[in-house]
């Protein structure tokens, strides 16, 4: 059950990294599951909106709420989350891996993207997950141990992932 993690403090360095994986696996030839953050700033707007590129193909789906440019409160909308991993599920026929950009807050709580890394950890399908600081405690208690830290290396990551 090889299970990868890529720990960041700065969320855009670590879409980066993802994102460089992605474009790596499948130039590879491995294909894909699950989604990666695709940043986007409307227009006069000051906070990015969060967006989520379902893989391999699929769409790009809005997983955030438009609270107003002075809003301090959560912006995830935990409904478009959850469309968003069955809509990831439903892209995931033929995948050789699977990537979820964020162990968030609701991972912590079981929910978002949780089915699907199990599932693929119970099929012995590698997962290269982001896990942020503040859920950095929350996710190791998840894998009980089994997660292995990854560099936040794009090459290295995909020999881990071929290594697998």
């Amino acid at each position: 059950m090889p299970l990868g993690y890529v720990n960041m403090t700065d969320g855009e360095e670590m879409d980066l990294c993802l994102s460089q994986v992605v474009t790596l696996f499948e130039e590879a030839g491995i294909k894909p599951s699950g989604a990666i953050h695709a940043p986007y700033k409307g227009a006069n707007r000051s906070k990015c909106d969060m967006d989520l590129k379902i893989l391999p193909d699929g769409p790009v789906l809005r997983i955030s709420q438009d609270l107003g440019e002075l809003s301090t409160g959560c912006r995830l909308d935990s409904a478009a989350l959850e469309a968003a991993t069955a809509e990831a599920a439903a892209h995931s026929d033929g995948a050789t891996v699977l990537v979820v950009n964020k162990f968030g807050k609701h991972e912590a709580e079981g929910r978002g993207f949780v089915p699907l890394i199990v599932e693929a950890m119970e099929n012995d399908k590698p997962v290269v997950i982001g896990v942020n600081g503040l859920n950095l405690d929350a996710f190791l208690s998840f894998s009980g141990g089994m997660a292995e830290r990854l560099d936040a290396d794009p090459h290295g990551i995909v020999q881990w992932v071929q290594g697998s």
